[in-house]
């Protein structure tokens, strides 16, 4: 998968989300996005706010959920003295669990998938052609 393709693949993953299905619907994706948002605000103001802790030791996962809560105008934030690995996240339960985390979670693994084709392609191209794991054996 090429960097292009993945962007594609994400905009796709954002644009289900966000109730585009063609690609030449940027206006609307965003006017989508906005209506997400007051959603969001509608919400709040129906359902408090829980306070949620996620532990995301990649750093990839964590830039890539802290953008999308910034996206929904969330604020992620961490106390003093938690680790750097921690993401607080003060949002409604419904919210989070019917289009936050899905669309964390879709996104996740578009990106996950590339990286690790994008590992393998220049370890086998840079660094050894056999890029399997080791092997196991006994005693």
């Amino acid at each position: 998968m090429t960097e292009q393709q993945l962007r594609e693949k994400l905009r796709k993953i954002s644009a289900l989300f966000e109730g585009a299905t063609t690609a030449g619907e940027r206006e609307a994706a965003a006017a989508a996005i906005e209506r997400i948002r007051r959603h969001l605000g509608d919400t709040v103001k129906k359902e408090p706010n829980i306070e949620m802790q996620f532990a995301l030791p990649d750093r990839w996962q964590r830039r890539l959920f802290t953008a999308l809560c910034r996206r929904y105008s969330l604020e992620p934030f961490r106390y003093k003295r938690q680790r750097y690995t921690t993401v607080m996240l003060r949002v409604p339960r419904t919210f989070l669990d019917g289009t936050l985390w899905p669309e964390y979670v879709a996104l996740r693994q578009a990106l996950d998938s590339y990286l690790n084709e994008a590992t393998e392609r220049i370890i086998r191209e840079e660094v050894f052609g056999d890029d399997e794991e080791a092997r196991e054996r006994a005693g």
